[in-house]
C-alpha cells in the first residue's frame, strides 16, 4: 500500500523534483504551491505524512499546522524552510511537527527523514490507551492489553502489528509492508513467524478482527 504524502513547496522547480523523486520511491504525493490550497488538500485527503514549506503564499507552514492541529490531525510534518534560526527552530516544533529540514538538502536525507517517521508507531497522542473494542483496550506505554479488566503483556513483535493494525483500520496492508514494519533491516524476515503473530492477536481479539486478504495481507477490522 502506498504511502500517501502532501508536499507544500512554491518553488516550482524544487517542488517538481521532490514529487519525481517520491514517485520514484513509488509514494503517492500531492503537490500544492499555497497555504490554502494546502489546507484544502488536507481536508480532502488522509494522507500519511506533511511536507511543509514555511514561507509561502497565503498561510505560512506554521500556521497551518497550528491550525490542523488544533482540529486534532494528528498526521506527522517536516517542515521544509530556508529560515534557520533558534527562535525559527523553536516556532515549527511548537506548532507541532516531527521534524525539520533546512534548504538546501539532498533529496537522500529528506527520504531518510520520512522513513524514520513513517515507523513511528503513533503520532501526537496524549492518552496511551487505545480502544480496540467495546471491552478491549491497548496501552501504548507499556504494551499491556486490557480485555474485560485482565491485563495481558504483549511481546515484541506482537506489539509492533497490533500498533500497525491501530493506525490502519480498515485498510488492507500487504505484507511487505508488515514485514517492513515488523522487522529490522539486520532481521531475516519469516512468514512462518508472521502466522504465528497474526494467530497470536486472533486468540486474544478474535478471529473475525484481522481479516486474512488472499495472496495480499491482513486488514484489521473495528466491526
Amino acid at each position: 500500500m502506498k504511502k500517501k504524502l502532501l508536499l507544500l513547496e512554491d518553488d516550482i522547480a524544487l517542488n517538481e523534483t521532490v514529487v519525481d523523486y517520491f514517485e520514484n520511491l513509488d509514494y503517492e504525493i500531492v503537490s500544492v504551491f499555497s497555504g490554502n490550497d494546502a489546507l484544502d488538500a488536507i481536508y480532502e485527503n488522509n494522507f500519511d505524512l506533511l511536507l511543509l514549506d514555511v514561507n509561502v503564499p497565503d498561510i505560512n507552514g506554521f500556521e497551518i499546522l497550528k491550525t490542523i492541529r488544533k482540529q486534532d490531525n494528528t498526521t506527522p510534518a517536516i517542515f521544509i524552510t530556508s529560515l534557520n534560526s533558534m527562535a525559527d527552530l523553536e516556532s515549527g516544533y511548537e506548532s507541532g511537527c516531527d521534524d525539520y529540514i533546512r534548504k538546501p538538502f539532498a533529496l537522500k536525507e529528506l527520504k531518510l527523514r520520512v522513513e524514520s517517521i513513517l515507523k513511528r508507531e503513533f503520532f501526537h497522542i496524549s492518552d496511551t490507551k487505545v480502544e480496540v473494542d467495546s471491552n478491549i483496550y491497548y496501552d501504548t506505554s507499556n504494551d499491556i492489553l486490557n480485555i474485560d479488566g485482565k491485563e495481558i503483556q504483549l511481546n515484541n513483535k506482537d506489539a509492533k502489528l497490533l500498533k500497525l493494525f491501530l493506525q490502519n483500520k480498515e485498510k488492507t496492508l500487504t505484507h511487505e509492508t508488515i514485514y517492513d514494519t515488523l522487522w529490522d533491516y539486520d532481521e531475516e524476515v519469516s512468514e512462518s513467524a508472521l502466522r504465528t503473530y497474526i494467530k497470536n492477536l486472533r486468540k486474544l481479539l478474535g478471529k473475525e478482527k484481522i481479516v486474512s486478504i488472499k495472496k495480499l495481507g491482513y486488514r484489521f477490522t473495528s466491526k
